[in-house]
């Protein structure tokens, strides 16, 4: 399998996904600006949608959306129980949790990062994560991860999208819970091997 990924992005979450199921994964690195593979390949050819990641498998399918990426392949290992069955409570509320991040925290993201939003723009969204964090906050405070005592795709997507926050300096010491959730999770092998292939330490 191959995965696009530009360091840091949200493709890290299948990266670590990936490396917790202990599957074979080819990285390739993208310039989300120039929108050129390290190959030269032209990644709008890939995905046209031009972000990523995209996952390519053996057999020439592939998957645009992280979340989508993210389960794929939690289900290609289901003995290390990254995801609950199909058809399960549990596997609902994984994809409540994948939607949630997705919607309302990496979204919420996305202005802060953008040169051209206005200042109200960037306020407003920090306003509209600082809520959204504050009800991660309290779901956390008497579990260790999402779905409450395993590890899960969920947690991986949530823990990149709290990486960010050292790009657009958000504090979240005010939240216990949830520094104490991205510190434990920052100290798992397979994140801290996946930040080590992306070249973020």
């Amino acid at each position: 399998m191959k995965l696009y990924y530009t360091p840091g992005a949200c493709s890290l979450s299948p990266h670590i996904v990936a490396l917790e199921a202990e599957l074979p994964l080819e990285l390739i690195k993208v310039d989300l600006q120039t929108k050129l593979t390290e190959h030269g390949e032209d990644f709008k050819k890939i995905n046209p949608n031009g972000y990523v990641p995209t996952l390519i498998l053996d057999d020439g399918n592939r998957l645009t959306e992280g979340t989508a990426i993210v389960q794929y392949l939690a289900d290609r290992a289901p003995e290390k129980k990254l995801a609950p069955e199909a058809s399960t409570f549990e596997r609902y509320l994984l994809q409540q949790w994948l939607n949630f991040v997705s919607t309302e925290i990496h979204k919420n993201f996305s202005p802060l990062f953008d040169p051209s939003a206005q200042q109200a723009a960037k306020d407003s969204a920090i306003e509209r994560l600082s809520s959204r964090l504050e009800t991660v906050e309290e779901h956390l405070s008497d579990k260790p991860f999402l779905l409450g005592k395993t590890f899960s795709a969920a947690d991986a997507y949530l823990f990149v999208t709290l990486s960010w926050r050292h790009y657009v300096n958000l504090d979240i010491s005010r939240w216990p819970a949830l520094t104490r959730y991205a510190e434990g999770i920052s100290e798992r092998p397979a994140v801290q091997q996946a930040l080590k292939e992306e070249g973020l330490i």
